[in-house]
């Protein structure tokens, strides 16, 4: 296991496998255009799986397959089959936004996928359609329902809005109780294509902690040792659920977390400007003891703490200006992988 500056490891690898979505989430994907990655630069199967097995042999045994849409990737269940071979995946999973999941389900469980979170923001057909410019909440549901007795702890990702859907985290909680799955509320992040986002529309955990109260008494803390980025909580009723609260209360000391984007780009941080190449030297035939040499080098050199630095800013803004993100597509979140 290798460590970085703050002696966190190397353990988590968030994988995309195309930039490309089926939705325009307002807070993701709010412009009417944008410039795709070139299709011959998104990395094979066959390149993906080599990096994998680098990366595992440096201590990752979490893999997480995500996008734009990673639904959207020809083929997905292939690659699902080969990482879940791998004896050192000890988990792997993927995020959706759904709409293509009811389809594809049970092929990937069969494939050997262990988890799957489910981004859904609201309940309401007119606000889902206000936030994603699309009416696919039909299709999002019937994923959410096909998903959930092929994969156990079924996770449904929240990211909540002042004014827009945070009157909805009782329904929510509610909804998630019928598929036994658990919500994750997320705090308004300024990353990527939230370009319209301001502090004032950021519901803290705090908030969302006393609307849950009102309605269902009592709220106790799940005491737990994890990484993960959500803390989590229980009802009076046992029912549990998480807040991720990365912009009120960053958990960048705890994280182990990196991204490796469809092209090859490696980014140590959410918040980072700038990737390291892993494409090009695996391309030019770089020997995997180098590759592993580059990668550990750059992890041990990580001194990254993006959200807990953008705590500290005075005026804070959306972090990247609209006319950066137009030239640089590997800055917005559905690239990155959020």
């Amino acid at each position: 296991m290798i460590l970085d500056q703050f002696e966190r490891p190397l353990r988590n690898l968030r994988l995309s496998v195309t930039d490309r979505c089926n939705l325009r989430c307002s807070y993701c994907m709010p412009e009417p255009e944008y410039v795709w990655l070139p299709r011959a630069d998104i990395l094979q199967f066959e390149e993906i799986e080599r990096l994998v097995d680098i990366f595992v042999e440096l201590g990752v045994d979490k893999v997480r397959l995500t996008g734009g849409e990673p639904l959207l990737r020809r083929d997905l269940p292939l690659l699902v089959a080969a990482l879940a071979a791998r004896p050192g995946v000890r988990d792997l999973a993927m995020t959706t936004n759904g709409v293509l999941l009811a389809q594809h389900a049970a092929e990937l469980a069969q494939a050997g996928l262990h988890r799957v979170t489910v981004s859904l923001d609201t309940l309401r057909p007119e606000r889902f359609e206000g936030l994603t410019r699309t009416a696919e909440l039909p299709r999002v549901l019937d994923g959410i329902a096909a998903a959930a007795p092929l994969f156990g702890g079924l996770k449904i990702d929240t990211v909540v809005i002042r004014g827009v859907n945070d009157d909805e985290l009782a329904d929510l909680v509610e909804f998630g109780r019928r598929y036994r799955a658990e919500v994750r509320f997320i705090e308004y992040m300024d990353v990527g294509g939230a370009t319209h986002w301001s502090m004032d529309r950021v519901v803290s955990c705090r908030d969302m902690l006393d609307s849950l109260e009102r309605r269902y008494g009592p709220i106790a803390p799940i005491a737990e040792a994890s990484s993960a980025p959500a803390e989590r909580f229980q009802l009076p009723d046992g029912t549990a659920f998480g807040i991720i609260s990365s912009t009120t209360r960053p958990f960048c000391q705890q994280c182990d977390r990196s991204r490796l984007t469809a092209d090859g780009l490696w980014y140590l941080c959410l918040y980072a400007t700038r990737g390291l190449d892993l494409r090009g030297p695996l391309r030019a035939g770089t020997p995997a003891p180098e590759l592993a040499g580059l990668i550990r080098s750059a992890w041990t050199a990580r001194r990254d703490r993006g959200a807990e630095d953008r705590l500290t800013t005075r005026d804070r803004a959306p972090l990247i200006p609209l006319d950066t993100l137009r030239r640089d597509p590997h800055l917005e979140m559905h690239t990155r992988g959020g």
